[in-house]
C-alpha cells in the first residue's frame, strides 16, 4: 500500500523516524481491512512524490502496532498526523481530498 516515496514506520522505529525527522512529517494511521483507507493510500503516495526532500510521508498499520496509535489517542482510521520538530502540527481523520491534504501539509511549510 505504500508508495516508494512513503516510508512503513512500527512503534519501535516510529521516534527516530517521526518525531526526530529534520523534516515535517506526515504520518497515515491505516489498516489493511480499512476501505477508506485504501481509498486514500493513492493520494498519499502522490503527495510523497510531489513534496519529496521537503515532507517525509510515512504510514503505520494500526492492527501490528498498538502502541503509538494509543499514545495518540487514534479512534477512527484513516487518521493522518502531521508532526513538525516532535511535536503534532494538525491532524485529519477520515478519507479526505488531495486538496485537504495539501493544505494540512502547508501548515509545516
Amino acid at each position: 500500500m505504500a508508495g516508494e516515496n512513503v516510508l512503513q514506520v512500527t512503534d519501535a522505529d516510529f521516534d527516530p523516524q517521526v518525531i526526530k525527522a529534520d523534516l515535517p512529517t506526515l504520518v497515515d494511521f491505516w489498516a489493511p481491512w480499512c476501505g477508506p483507507c485504501k481509498a486514500i493510500a493513492p493520494v498519499v503516495n502522490e503527495l510523497a512524490a510531489e513534496y519529496a526532500g521537503r515532507v517525509k510521508m510515512c504510514k503505520m498499520n494500526v492492527d501490528e502496532n498498538p502502541a503509538t496509535p494509543g499514545k495518540y489517542g487514534i479512534r477512527a482510521i484513516p487518521t493522518l498526523i502531521l508532526f513538525k520538530g516532535g511535536k503534532v502540527v494538525d491532524q485529519i481523520v477520515g478519507a479526505v481530498g488531495k486538496t485537504q491534504l495539501i493544505a494540512l501539509i502547508g501548515k509545516a511549510l
